[in-house]
């Protein structure tokens, strides 16, 4: 009778041993992503259960004893790094040149840059005309950034996208901007030449204007909160 209960308690426990083994794999498998296999192959390596079902009663008596102890070995096999590449973990966002401007008409120009100083413009600060456009707008470097253009080719108010600049708002001319030259404004000297220089370039007509432009619809294009994305890496001196 004794050995009778022996085997009956042995049993009982092996079957909730094996229950419990079952139920954590579902459970580990569920929240870590590793396999089943996986966990598998690790009770065996950490004798949590004998190989081919020759289990000891000794065994048996310890088997949730040495799962607690190792169970925080069970860490590592979620702790593999997965491998995947910078773009595909942050997703990058968009520059104005990579997205899809077919759809505009292009023109072909020749761009040069300028800035508000004596050099471009003849006129020191303290100039009451100093910084102010034909249009009558203080010149800009922005997201949409005031330019020069023969305004018998690209009326005031033109938008047009120069790629390797932004957008550009034509709201002056100039005595050397006649036929397909545009000239784009920047903050300083150095900008000019190093950002920009001289380039013949292709520019997307986005918006062809109707001879005026108002401070008012050219923050507007600027604030455009859509476009806010785009927008730090032309504000300029303005940062």
């Amino acid at each position: 009778m004794y050995h009778m209960k022996t085997a009956k308690m042995i049993c009982r426990r092996s079957v909730m041993a094996v229950l419990f083994v079952l139920a954590l794999s579902v459970t580990f498998q569920s929240i870590s992503g590793v396999e089943a296999s996986t966990i598998h192959n690790w009770l065996k390596e950490n004798n949590i259960y004998a190989i081919d079902g020759q289990e000891t009663e000794e065994d048996k008596d310890g088997l949730l004893k040495r799962m607690g102890l190792n169970f925080k070995q069970l860490n590592f096999l979620s702790a593999t790094p997965t491998l995947v590449s910078a773009e595909e973990a942050i997703e990058k966002p968009l520059t104005l040149e990579e997205l899809d401007w077919g759809q505009y008409p292009t023109h072909t120009v020749h761009a040069t840059g300028y800035t508000a100083g004596y050099e471009s413009t003849g006129k020191n600060p303290g100039d009451p005309s100093y910084g102010i456009t034909y249009s009558g707008l203080k010149v800009k470097r922005d997201l949409y950034s005031t330019i020069a253009a023969d305004i018998n080719v690209f009326p005031i108010g033109t938008i047009l996208f120069i790629p390797g600049y932004g957008y550009g708002v034509v709201a002056d001319i100039g005595g050397a901007i006649k036929g397909n030259k545009i000239d784009l404004y920047y903050d300083t000297v150095d900008d000019v030449f190093n950002d920009w220089g001289k380039r013949t370039i292709d520019v997307y007509i986005v918006k062809k204007g109707d001879g005026t432009l108002t401070e008012e619809e050219l923050t507007q294009l600027n604030e455009e909160e859509s476009m806010q994305v785009f927008r730090q890496q032309y504000r300029g001196n303005e940062e």
